[in-house]
């Protein structure tokens, strides 16, 4: 299945402004955000997180998954799509992110 595809089936993220990545000091290390150019990579991180409490190398092999054809592209084009290359990093060894939702208020 392609990207496109795989987003259909993902749950809605309407309710989200952003996501915020922790590392295991409680540095945030990035910001995801519902915007354009971001909203899949935001659908894709909170499914994740849904699933597996967290960015585990497990779920990042999955988010690779889910990523379809723009994985590929990734690998061959690293620093290109820093969402997917940080998935590439966890899937290799054993650092964990935790996933702090900032919910959308409506008063923006």
């Amino acid at each position: 299945m392609t990207f496109a595809e795989n987003l259909k089936a993902l749950p809605g993220i309407s309710h989200l402004q952003a996501i915020e990545l922790v590392d295991a000091a409680g540095a945030v290390v990035a910001t995801i955000e519902n915007k354009p150019g971001q909203t899949g990579s935001l659908a894709v991180y909170n499914h994740l997180g849904q699933l597996y409490g967290a960015i585990t190398a497990e779920a990042a092999r999955k988010g690779l998954e889910l990523y379809a054809e723009h994985a590929v592209d990734a690998r061959a084009h690293l620093g290109k799509h820093p969402n997917i290359d940080r998935l590439l990093e966890l899937a290799q060894g054993d650092g964990v992110f935790r996933l702090k939702h900032v919910f959308a208020t409506g008063m923006e």
